[in-house]
């Protein structure tokens, strides 16, 4: 059996926080219910939004972790998805700078969880 792996992002409402990464990502979920929708990555990995259990959860609530989308391409396609990413109206938190990793830039989606894109390790 190869392992598997589900990133879990706690939101609102699932089907809202789907149709958001849907279009961010472009891609399409795997599976669907009403509280719990995941996005396949491919080999073994998930990208899960949930909103059950989870009594107060606001957009005001801090989040302290991140989803990390990393890209091929050097810094030309970070600042790439960056314009096309802002073009649909994403909130920035972070506009693209040099890190110790490379280029890089960090958004949110509409619960206040960051998002995190990156080149690939």
């Amino acid at each position: 059996m190869s392992p598997s792996i589900a990133f879990i992002v706690y939101v609102n409402d699932a089907p809202e926080a789907a149709r958001f990464y849907a279009d961010l990502l472009e891609i399409e979920p795997t599976f669907q219910s009403p509280a719990y929708i995941a996005f396949g990555l491919g080999d073994g990995a998930d990208l899960a939004l949930w909103s059950g259990h989870f009594d107060g959860l606001t957009p005001a609530v801090p989040r302290t972790g991140e989803v990390c989308l990393m890209l091929p391409g050097g810094p030309e396609a970070i600042d790439r998805r960056f314009a096309r990413w802002t073009e649909k109206g994403v909130r920035v938190v972070s506009e693209p700078s040099d890190e110790v990793f490379g280029r890089t830039f960090v958004v949110a989606d509409p619960d206040g969880n960051l998002i995190r894109v990156a080149p690939v390790d």
